[in-house]
């Protein structure tokens, strides 16, 4: 029997001024979400956060540190996923691209009320702890 394992991802809270930076996605599940997707094979969790944060934002990231893993089975309503949640700054102009339908810029106040997956505990978490 072959063995099913987790699926590993990133997911890259990028801080630009105070504020960090969502996308909206193109494809489901639909919503705003942390910019991320999967590690590919051979790819450390640091470069897959450095590419798929230039892929979907066109953002160079300055900075990069890890804040927390997330494993809940239940977080990606297509698979089982783990991801290693980055935290950094940015260099550039915020664009959507890849599989952005939008790129938008929040605040802890302005989040918007649709986030895909676990991203509401995440961005949770990220504001109620000093980074």
């Amino acid at each position: 029997m072959k063995p099913r394992n987790p699926i590993p991802t990133v997911d890259i809270i990028i801080e630009i001024e105070g504020q960090i930076v969502l996308i909206r996605r193109k494809n489901p599940p639909h919503g705003w979400a942390i910019p991320g997707g999967y590690i590919d094979y051979g790819e450390s969790a640091e470069d897959a956060a450095r590419r798929e944060a230039k892929e979907e934002t066109g953002l160079d990231l300055v900075d990069l540190r890890q804040f927390h893993t997330y494993s809940n089975p239940d977080r990606d309503p297509r698979h089982h996923t783990i991801s290693v949640v980055f935290v950094a700054r940015a260099r550039g102009e915020p664009k959507a691209r890849d599989d952005a339908a939008e790129i938008g810029i929040f605040t802890k106040d302005t989040l918007p009320e649709k986030l895909a997956f676990d991203h509401h505990q995440i961005l949770n978490d990220y504001f109620s702890k000093e980074h």
